[in-house]
């Protein structure tokens, strides 16, 4: 590498290391030039708004998620997943509910919350195995309890030429039916520590030109955006250089998602309650800019993963409350596949014994819980009872009629 690029390249990581601390200076940047690139990118989907809108939008399966051990051993738990099943911890811990007071009511009671009812995109893999499987005895099963759900769409690929004209569909089709869709941008680079879901922008000068076109997509509803699952809690395996350009870069996104869309709910990752302590957890949400208002709208927890909802709830709360922040921070749950709990023996991959979980809803009764969201879309395999990331209609069924 030459002298210069050298010096260009730690010229860029000690800004983006400054960007989380620049604030207010930065908002206002990262505004005029979303403005600008949404003001382009709008143009560019009206000009060709026929077309885009009759082709079948093009949206990415769920991709494997392998979740780490289903209850922390007694040491710290290590954050990079590999592809085979982590040993059974020794102890189980589970995190205490935080306290409830009448001041915390009163805050919760402000907060602005999502309306409506949740988006069902059109296009998913559970809903073209249905399509094509009439005669199926399992399909009744299948259609009525998973596929008549709502679920998220994520956008996996690094794909910058057509992820705004893709984004739009799915938040065009939601607001044509005035229903919230739930969008999940994976792109990160180095997302999964490189085990088996990595893969990403080739670099973080790319992804941050990706969230700007993923940004213009966002139109003018209300959209709730899970932003890049695994991208905080799995962080172990990064430097601590990396990590903070990292945590720089996800802060930027959620001020650019925000500004691109004032409507949007942009939700940081959290892990679960298995994974890293609530103090260690918020203390690395907080650089990523999960604190401030400007860049986020609170956590998110559970993806792909099976814990209850009694433990994620509890466990969102005291990350929460370590985090700080304004008391309109709330969290977002992925219910999926948590019908039973994780499995005593830390088994990921697709265990057996499992169920659906809660169904999504915008309206979960809890306070500082804004919504319980199918993140992971049920019957979409980790890998043991079909391809990665296919739909399986065996571990569907199991999943649904359990």
């Amino acid at each position: 590498m030459s002298g210069s690029r050298a010096q260009r390249l730690a010229a860029r990581r000690a800004e983006r290391r400054r960007t989380v601390r620049r604030g207010a200076m930065v908002v206002a940047a990262s505004v005029v030039v979303v403005a600008g690139v949404v003001a382009g990118a709008l143009a560019a989907v009206d000009d060709g708004r026929a077309s885009d809108e009759a082709a079948r939008a093009e949206v990415s399966a769920s991709p494997r998620l392998a979740p780490l051990p289903a209850v922390p051993s007694a040491s710290a738990p290590t954050a990079v997943k590999s592809a085979a099943p982590s040993p059974p911890p020794k102890r189980s811990t589970s995190p205490a509910p935080s306290p409830t007071t009448a001041a915390r009511d009163e805050r919760d009671e402000e907060r602005t919350a999502v309306t409506g009812r949740l988006y069902r995109h059109p296009d998913s893999q559970v809903l073209d195995w249905v399509r094509a499987n009439s005669g199926d005895p399992r399909r009744a099963v299948i259609a009525s309890r998973i596929a008549e759900q709502p679920a998220a769409v994520w956008f996996a690929d690094y794909a910058p030429d057509t992820v705004t004209a893709r984004v739009a569909a799915v938040t065009s089709g939601g607001a044509a039916q005035g229903r919230v869709p739930v969008l999940v941008p994976y792109a990160i680079p180095g997302r999964d520590c490189g085990g088996h879901s990595q893969g990403g922008a080739p670099d973080l000068d790319a992804y941050d030109a990706w969230i700007d076109r993923f940004a213009a997509g966002l139109g003018t509803g209300e959209v709730i955006v899970v932003l890049e699952p695994d991208s905080v809690a799995q962080t172990e395996c990064l430097s601590a250089g990396r990590r903070a350009d990292r945590f720089a870069s996800l802060a930027r996104a959620g001020r650019v998602l925000k500004a691109a869309n004032p409507r949007a709910r942009v939700y940081y990752d959290a892990g679960h309650s298995g994974w890293n302590a609530p103090g260690k957890q918020a203390a690395w949400l907080r650089q990523a800019g999960a604190a401030s208002p400007e860049s986020s709208d609170g956590i998110f927890s559970n993806v792909s993963n099976f814990h209850t909802t009694a433990a994620e709830v509890a466990y969102d709360r005291r990350v929460l409350d370590a985090l700080g922040g304004p008391a309109s921070l709330g969290a977002v749950i992925d219910t999926s596949r948590n019908g039973n709990g994780a499995p005593a023996d830390g088994e990921w991959c697709d265990p057996a014994g499992r169920k659906l979980g809660r169904a999504p809803t915008l309206s979960t009764g809890e306070a500082r819980v804004d919504a319980y969201l199918w993140v992971k879309l049920p019957g979409e395999s980790d890998g043991c009872k079909g391809r990665p990331g296919t739909f399986t209609a065996s571990y569907a069924y199991d999943l649904a009629s359990s």
